[in-house]
């Protein structure tokens, strides 16, 4: 069996620009940042929230015409998707596979919020789910 779910991890919000976007998460709420970088390979600049034992995670595109870039133009700054943390995200993928989930990610990948994959929303009612396996430096939010 597959390690499980353990909690929610981030809920990820695509927005038009993180200093932006920092006003009502950061400066309203009172969320600090802890963590922000490029994914590249994502096509986005990301900042993670701490609220409590979860975060937020912002997600701004480098282009419009990255994945999030697209979602940007099509739904509008938003909910984009809900992770869930496990302790092994290769079995956690491989669990949902056996179950005939449809998969985004074949294999898990590095992300800002650790070993990161996705599944896709037609297997969700809809919502786009992510597995997140924390990076060690990280284990502990």
């Amino acid at each position: 069996m597959s390690a499980p779910l353990t909690r929610i991890h981030h809920v990820g919000v695509v927005v038009r620009n993180l200093e932006q976007a920092y006003g009502f998460w950061r400066d309203c709420l009172g969320l600090p940042v802890h963590k922000v970088a490029t994914v590249e390979d994502q096509g986005v600049r990301a900042a993670l929230l701490t609220v409590g034992d979860s975060e937020i995670e912002l997600l701004e595109p480098l282009a419009p015409t990255s994945g999030i870039g697209k979602f940007l133009a099509k739904r509008g700054e938003g909910l984009h998707h809900l992770c869930y943390a496990t302790a092994d995200v290769a079995g956690a993928l491989a669990a949902a596979r056996a179950k005939n989930v449809r998969l985004i990610d074949e294999q898990p990948r590095p992300g800002l919020a650790g070993m990161i994959c996705f599944l896709h929303p037609a297997s969700a009612h809809g919502v786009l789910i992510e597995y997140a396996q924390p990076f060690p430096e990280d284990a502990h939010r």
